[in-house]
């Protein structure tokens, strides 16, 4: 399909009905009216729509399909996250969800699109069930009219909640799915109204299509200073890569999903922010972004009141707010920075071993770019009910299509070609294990952050780790001498020896997975 199309050719050829009641390409306004008058959510305090996604409040990875076909079938690493959906069943489906939508009374529908960089932009058909589902699209995509420039590529992304697919006769594992098909350029997703997979199933898009142009998609948050000067934080939900990339000081390129071409690019329009323990103090431009036009998901309410107990995680505690990036009043429009000044791997300890703060070298580089290790946030996936130890090739193997190494060559080509510094952020425990210890205060972690961007970290004097030989400072700006080396917060120093042995050990046996494995892709393969 092609962004010049009408809304109406691009519903027929995707089925819908002529009687259908579509409403394309509403303001935020009109939205909002229309999901009060649904009874789909209530107004905050604030202003912002606050809604409930219903069973799910998080990603369902185990029901994420790829439809294998002339496209796929050799190209794409095929395992328990990027799991084979045939063509039929997906011809099937479709069928049925068009059919399911073609019986309600009304659908939102609207064009947007995907990478600030114009030159690897592809354009976005969204249809949803739910009005503020749509607020969401209007929020986290690039917003446009349907007299944006031209795009070669157009992609559809439908999604209808309330339709349960048959896991006996439609191929699924449950209920609930989504499926991307590359052949049609059609994200469909069903049975949850959870809207990360509205996002995650274009970034998922993005991580196949960049790498044979030679560009590196990535999970990561990016901010710049006032020269110019950029820097990326991978990491995992949970770990700060919003939060920490939402600094007053800096201007923000985006907050989860970008490029890296000759330039850094957001694939983004917003963000999509946690708001467990949210506070004006600790995160102003989070919070204040929380107005007329963002989207609370899962939230509860103080009794008798539209006032948001952002404490409350009787939900869920992967609690959101989705926004439009201008709601961050620092943000770059253009989404767009120069190549980076500073790499920053942000992980969740939650083993409290950990430095707070190490310098990486290339080796040390792909190392951990390539275990991603951190703990999985309580609520962020469905069954998590408490942080776990995770590895997750590149910081988001649940959105990698392709082998991690694909991305890891890629970023090292980077980084040998830039003059990039590469730090290991440790935003999780210190002094014991979770539960036992207490999380790295959000002001030391700044602090460590604000001193490498001024460039008063490098120097100091390093010292090595003893056991995963990473080079620590010994003294930082604002930050506690003894935070620094993470066994001088141990009561217990054996028991520190023995819990981060066994953490290098698990590091080490988790890498042996791709040491020998140099995945290359062929830049020539035609895709469509």
């Amino acid at each position: 399909m092609k962004i010049t199309k009408t809304p109406t050719q691009v519903f027929c050829e995707l089925n819908f009905s002529e009687n259908l009641k579509i409403h394309h390409q509403l303001s935020v306004p009109q939205l909002i009216e229309k999901a009060l008058l649904r009874n789909e959510g209530k107004l905050s305090q604030t202003g912002s729509l606050a809604i409930d996604t219903g069973q799910f409040t998080g990603r369902s990875p185990k029901d994420r399909f790829i439809v294998a076909d002339n496209i796929t079938r050799d190209k794409v690493w095929w395992n328990d996250i990027n799991i084979q959906f045939s063509e039929e069943n997906f011809n099937r489906l479709f069928k049925k969800v068009i059919d399911y939508l073609n019986h309600q009374e009304e659908i939102f529908t609207r064009d947007a699109l995907a990478c600030a960089d114009q030159e690897n932009q592809i354009g976005i058909s969204v249809i949803t069930e739910y009005a503020f589902q749509n607020l969401f699209a209007n929020n986290l995509f690039l917003r446009t009219t349907t007299k944006s420039a031209h795009h070669k590529e157009k992609w559809s992304i439908i999604a209808a909640p309330g339709f349960k697919a048959n896991p006996t006769t439609d191929g699924t594992r449950q209920s609930n799915f989504t499926i991307i098909n590359f052949t049609k350029r059609i994200v469909l997703i069903g049975g949850t109204a959870y809207t990360g997979e509205i996002k995650k199933g274009i970034f998922s898009v993005l991580n196949f299509l960049l790498p044979f142009k030679g560009i590196l998609p990535m999970h990561c948050s990016a901010n710049k200073g006032k020269d110019g000067d950029t820097a990326i934080f991978f990491g995992l939900s949970g770990t700060g890569k919003t939060t920490l990339s939402a600094d007053s000081s800096r201007n923000l390129i985006g907050d989860d999903e970008h490029g890296w071409s000759d330039k850094i690019f957001n694939f983004e329009g917003g963000c999509y922010a946690k708001c467990v323990n949210l506070s004006e103090e600790k995160e102003p431009d989070i919070y204040k972004a929380i107005k007329f036009g963002s989207l609370l998901e899962n939230i509860n309410f103080y009794p008798n009141t539209r006032e948001v107990d952002y404490d409350n995680i009787d939900k869920t505690e992967n609690t959101r707010v989705a926004y439009p990036i201008d709601f961050i009043e620092n943000s770059v429009i253009p989404s767009l920075g120069n190549t980076p000044n500073h790499i920053f791997f942000l992980t969740a300890d939650a083993f409290g071993v950990l430095p707070p703060v190490s310098k990486l070298n290339n080796t040390q580089a792909m190392f951990y770019f390539l275990s991603g290790y951190t703990a999985k946030v309580a609520g962020t996936e469905t069954g998590i009910n408490e942080p776990q130890a995770t590895f997750s090739a590149c910081f988001g193997k649940a959105f990698l299509p392709l082998h991690p190494t694909v991305y890891s060559n890629l970023l090292e080509k980077k980084i040998r070609e830039s003059d990039v510094k590469v730090w290991l952020i440790n935003t999780g425990w210190c002094g014991g294990e979770y539960g036992v210890g207490e999380r790295i205060k959000l002001r030391y972690t700044r602090a460590i952050i604000n001193s490498i961007f001024a460039g008063d970290l490098e120097k100091e004097k390093f010292q090595e780790h003893p056991i995963f030989g990473l080079r620590m400072p010994i003294k930082c700006k604002d930050v506690p001498s003894e935070l620094l080396n993470p066994k001088d917060n141990w009561i217990n120093k054996q028991m520190y020896d023995k819990v981060a042995n066994d953490l290098n050990q698990k590091l080490i046996i988790n890498y042996q997975l791709y040491k020998e494995c140099k995945t290359e892709i062929n830049k020539e393969v035609t895709l469509a």
